[in-house]
């Protein structure tokens, strides 16, 4: 594995750049979010999605979320109306995941069959730059059923000979994973909480 340095409020573009043409390339990465460290792949590609599979141990049947740029990036990914819209501007960037209904270029691997896609916008750069370019796979850097390790030294210890690249940011900033929402219904449902604290009555 090659451990990666980098500051997540100023990350270095040439090292974005050097994790962003692994990903390309079909390998593996560790990246911090603002909630926990991630697991990143292209989502376009099936054999890397499921090695994060394997890396984790992680049933088929349990889907992966996918971590994006920038809102409007979503309609290139998810179908999203107006009023999904006006409340996802509300939280993200954030600790939320947004559930929506995927667009026909997502894999079902990702979504374990369903029709629907997790969708994560960290408050993050690394995040941000590293999804820039095409949507990067968003799950917690940890063996299914362990505890999400708060650090990259944690992550290391559980994963570090499966993964590619580590980027390593230190401590993230909530060290939970984030609140799932599922926008496909109306009045939207928090199906998790987590990091983000919401009160969905006041926005619908």
């Amino acid at each position: 594995m090659k451990i990666i340095k980098i500051d997540g409020t100023n990350p270095d573009q040439d090292k974005i750049k050097i994790a962003r043409m692994a990903m390309k390339d079909g390998s593996i990465i560790i990246y911090p979010t603002d909630t926990v460290y991630g697991i990143g792949a292209n989502v376009f590609d099936e054999k890397a999605i499921l090695k994060i599979f394997s890396i984790k141990k992680r049933p088929l049947n349990k889907p992966l979320s996918i971590c994006i740029s920038r809102i409007e990036d979503i309609k290139h990914v998810a179908k999203m109306d107006v009023k999904a819209e006006t409340i996802i501007r509300n939280l993200l960037p954030g600790p939320f995941t947004i559930i929506l209904k995927k667009n026909a270029n997502i894999s079902s691997l990702l979504t374990a069959g369903s029709d629907k896609i997790g969708i994560r916008i960290p408050d993050n750069r690394v995040c941000m730059d590293l999804s820039r370019e095409f949507p990067i796979t968003s799950t917690s850097a940890n063996l299914s059923g362990y505890d999400i390790p708060e650090s990259s030294e944690g992550v290391i210890k559980q994963l570090g000979s499966s993964i590619d690249i580590m980027m390593d940011a230190g401590i993230c900033k909530h060290g939970i994973p984030s609140t799932v929402i599922d926008m496909t219904v109306y009045p939207p449902k928090v199906l998790r909480e987590g990091a983000g604290n919401i009160c969905l009555e006041s926005m619908v």
